[in-house]
């Protein structure tokens, strides 16, 4: 944790794809949003957070989503359509315990049927963990 008490840290934010020099397009910001932590994605990728209105492609797309928000699938299938290749979207739901918690298994049916692999999930601040969604690699041989 730093000095100011804030979480999670560069490494957290580069294990869920976060990098510098990107283009990153956030959806679902509302007033419960944890301002600090978007702060620290702006100041890893060095730039500010495009909003949902943003016409042009991005590096990573994040996805703020809680119990009973619009459809999951389809706000993933909307973020994929924004992604250049080798894009990536983060998915930041609030942890267990918390108003508008996201049972896991919710969050695997949807990025199954969205057509992308679920990542690990990462403690990114203290009301909200990080789950990076890929779409799958192609074709084993």
């Amino acid at each position: 944790m730093s000095e100011t008490g804030r979480q999670p840290g560069a490494a957290s934010l580069l294990k869920l794809g976060f990098a510098k020099g990107q283009v990153v397009q956030e959806f679902g910001y509302d007033a419960d949003v944890d301002d600090d932590l978007r702060f620290d994605i702006e100041d890893v990728v060095g730039s500010d957070l495009e909003d949902e209105d943003f016409k042009d492609g991005a590096d990573g797309v994040l996805i703020w989503y809680r119990d009973g928000d619009d459809d999951l699938v389809d706000l993933m299938v909307d973020g994929l359509t924004k992604l250049f290749d080798q894009g990536y979207v983060v998915l930041l739901i609030p942890k267990a315990g918390r108003v508008g918690h996201v049972d896991a298994s919710v969050v695997e049916e949807a990025a199954s049927t969205a057509g992308l692999q679920t990542g690990g999930q990462v403690n990114v601040s203290r009301e909200w963990a990080g789950i990076r969604l890929m779409p799958p690699k192609g074709p084993r041989r």
